[in-house]
């Protein structure tokens, strides 16, 4: 068979199939009178084993090899491929992840887009400061955020440095929408540390829908999940916070943050007794401990009203006497004010 008509039935051009005999690939069995080439069925099966080699990816080199090495196994070979293929998606999933950033930002020209590229890689710099500064440029002084709310939860979600952290938070707050859902995500992480930076930059996110998400997260599992929640909750005046708060003095997780908090929620008769209820309750349990009722006692001179001061008085009659000398203690100083 003749080159023409090899490569007509194999889809690779003559040209290629001289490359291929001059790199040794491929030994055309013979000529015709004329001087042309000529090739067998073998060499056609040949033909097509290097076409199959080549569309996994390998190298003429590697395809060679492949063929005519007697001692070549596949396995390694195979192995190094897959590796190379993994960064290849990897490298391609990012730049398409990056170019649908800047694509959602509706650049006006050039300018903008190059803006957009120049604070995202800026992002995932190696430098805090770089980071801090990008994270702080990402919003106009109009508060016009210039970069996509994706990549900051993922700058948010994935930064250890508190000051860059901090200002991730305070560009996050601007983002308008998107960000509470994508940082409810976050909570779900099974990384701990991930969870905790969703629910801090929950915390500071305004509006209805970052506090629902907060709500959900007072019965999350984690317990640092739940703290951080009922902290923002609290101090956004939600009451449905107070079992958790309480449970955090008693735990010794923030408990003086959570004391402070729930003296803020005090602040009429029916909510200063609602967590003077949960306080005794707590007090009550056999599974408290010492410790535990002692922190108890001393965050319920925070909390004003008669129901507190009742359970003070109980407790300064209470078997452990260091329970019973801080309630004496607490309402000698509500005596004197």
């Amino acid at each position: 068979m003749l080159i023409g008509e090899v490569a007509r039935r194999s889809g690779v051009s003559a040209r290629m199939l001289r490359h291929y005999e001059s790199l040794g690939l491929v030994h055309p069995s013979g000529r015709t009178g004329s001087g042309y080439r000529e090739y067998s069925d073998e060499d056609i099966r040949r033909i097509f084993h290097i076409e199959s080699l080549r569309a996994l990816g390998l190298s003429l080199r590697e395809v060679q090899r492949a063929l005519d090495d007697a001692d070549f196994t596949p396995s390694g070979l195979v192995d190094d491929l897959i590796r190379r293929t993994c960064e290849r998606i990897a490298a391609e999933t990012e730049l398409l992840t990056r170019l649908r950033r800047i694509h959602a930002t509706e650049p006006a020209g050039w300018e903008d887009a190059l803006q957009v590229v120049t604070l995202l890689q800026a992002l995932g710099s190696k430098s805090a400061d770089a980071r801090q500064r990008a994270a702080l440029s990402s919003a106009s002084s109009a508060d016009e955020v210039l970069v996509p709310v994706e990549a900051l939860v993922e700058a948010a979600l994935g930064e250890s440095d508190p000051n860059v952290a901090g200002a991730l938070r305070w560009a996050l707050a601007r983002s308008g929408d998107g960000a509470p859902a994508l940082l409810a995500e976050g909570i779900g992480s099974p990384v701990a540390a991930v969870r905790e930076r969703a629910v801090r930059s929950l915390a500071v996110m305004p509006g209805g829908e970052a506090a629902g998400h907060l709500r959900d997260a007072l019965a999350h599992p984690d317990a640092v999940v739940r703290g951080q929640a009922a902290l923002a909750l609290g101090a956004r005046g939600e009451t449905d916070a107070v079992p958790t708060l309480v449970d955090m003095v008693a735990e010794g997780r923030n408990d003086i943050d959570a004391a402070d908090v729930l003296s803020a929620l005090a602040g009429d008769t029916a909510t200063a007794d609602r967590i003077t209820a949960r306080f005794v309750e707590r007090l009550a349990q056999d599974t408290t401990e010492a410790s535990a009722r002692g922190r108890l006692t001393q965050a319920l001179a925070g909390i004003p009203g008669t129901q507190a001061y009742r359970a003070l008085v109980q407790l300064s009659r209470d078997a452990d006497r260091a329970v019973a000398l801080t309630a004496t203690y607490l309402l000698h100083l509500r005596e004197t004010r």
